[in-house]
């Protein structure tokens, strides 16, 4: 295979998404992170070689895949000037997984036509064990010349994928899928904490909720976790709370009023605030159930 790809991102999601290319047989020449002790513990595992500056990445690969925090991550690796992927880009194709804002893949896609090259967005709709495996589900937003250019090495990610359109559109239905998973989570989080204080039987009802309406794929991801305190992150709850208030912001532009999206942004936004960000979302139940998280605030007398 012809391909050398980087991967800029080498945390939970871009450590094995190289693993996965490495094991598929592509030749992935470069991977980079912000924090360098992970890049550097990776390109040793893979052969590869950790650049040390953002150019250095483009000018090992013609194919470049970005796993980033968040839009200001987004804007900081694709800067027109400075350290930049975009330094001698001509020719490259630049594949962006990061759940950001569609205005950011947008400005991404602008920039990397300026200097010669092309941008995709592959928003991920799976998690850690997915891109281990490939069985990433992906909704891809751009050309879409450029999307079947590079479509074997999405192939070897996901098991299915889904070409929605333009730069940007991507990017707004994954902002809709999260927001709506963020929801169900909070909302479980709410049913099995109430079936406890209720002094329900929790493995009794999460299958009671299993063969009604309120069964969901959160019941099957993050039920048991909630009931066992298993909050292993494969989906922080920084994320969560990130996420959410992209699509708040669509729809706010929409002229629309999403009260039980805002209500879960807050949830998430405080367990950041109280110091469980970094607990997989399925911790929002912490500050959910009856006797379980109390808080650091201190009571007014």
């Amino acid at each position: 295979m012809a391909e050398r790809i980087a991967v800029v991102g080498v945390g939970r999601m871009g450590s094995n998404m190289a693993r996965r290319l490495k094991d598929s047989g592509f030749d992935v020449t470069a991977v980079y992170d912000s924090h360098r002790p992970l890049a550097e513990a990776l390109a040793k595992e893979l052969g590869a070689v950790a650049p040390e500056t953002l150019a250095g990445v483009t000018a090992l690969a013609n194919v470049v895949i970005t796993v980033v925090t968040d839009d200001k991550a987004m804007s900081r690796i694709f800067a027109p000037k400075g350290d930049s992927l975009l330094s001698g880009a001509k020719g490259r194709v630049f594949i962006n997984c990061a759940t950001i804002a569609p205005k950011t893949h947008i400005e991404v896609e602008k920039l990397a036509k300026k200097v010669g090259a092309a941008s995709l967005e592959a928003c991920m709709a799976s998690s850690i064990t997915q891109a281990r495996e490939g069985t990433l589900y992906l909704m891809l937003g751009g050309n879409e010349a450029v999307f079947n250019k590079v479509k074997p090495i999405l192939e070897k990610l996901s098991s299915s994928m889904r070409f929605v359109g333009k730069a940007g559109e991507a990017a707004k239905v994954k902002a809709l899928v999260n927001m709506v998973m963020n929801i169900n989570t909070a909302g479980l989080a709410e049913g099995l904490a109430l079936g406890q204080a209720l002094k329900l039987d929790l493995a009794l009802l999460r299958e009671v909720f299993s063969q009604t309406g309120a069964n969901s794929r959160v019941l099957q991801t993050d039920g048991e976790d909630m009931q066992n305190r298993d909050h292993s992150c494969f989906f922080s709850a920084s994320h969560a709370a990130k996420d959410s208030g992209i699509a708040l912001k669509l729809g706010v532009d929409a002229g629309l009023t999403l009260p039980l999206a805002t209500a879960t942004k807050k949830q998430y936004e405080r367990m950041v605030k109280e110091g469980l960000g970094e607990l997989d979302k399925s911790g929002i139940a912490e500050i959910t159930f009856k006797g379980r998280h109390k808080s650091g605030k201190k009571k007014k007398k």
